[in-house]
């Protein structure tokens, strides 16, 4: 069992920078891939980046390649999406998702979920 609590979410003018975390409870972290999703109004969610039990495999989305980065601390059980450039378009609600492999978070069905937070991005 995974528990998953996003946080850095907020309001940031276009061109800015946000930091967003992941939390992960349980022992066995770096034994999940994890990764970022999200989902604005009106919108399916989607997939925005992933990163392997390790660290040492990503894949970003093409929408936020050279803009988004994602990492992680296994010492720390947290992930962080560091958001830079940012558009109106990336306003959303950010999910945390983790999985015991890292073609369940590409295919968009990760085992566990986070509650989300809001980014909005104005223009």
């Amino acid at each position: 069992q995974v528990q998953l609590v996003e946080s850095g979410g907020g309001l940031v003018q276009a061109g800015g920078s946000l930091r967003l975390s992941c939390a992960a409870s349980g022992r066995t972290f770096s034994g999940y891939a994890m990764g970022w999703f999200r989902q604005a109004p009106g919108k399916e969610r989607e997939f925005v980046a992933a990163i392997s039990g390790g660290g040492g495999h990503t894949y970003h989305a093409d929408s936020v390649k050279g803009r988004f980065t994602i990492s992680r601390d296994n010492a720390k059980n947290t992930v962080v999406l560091q958001m830079n450039s940012l558009k109106p378009e990336d306003t959303a609600v950010y999910y945390c998702a983790a999985d015991l492999t890292f073609g369940g978070i590409i295919s968009g069905t990760p085992g566990y979920w986070g509650q989300g937070t809001q980014v909005t991005v104005s223009s």
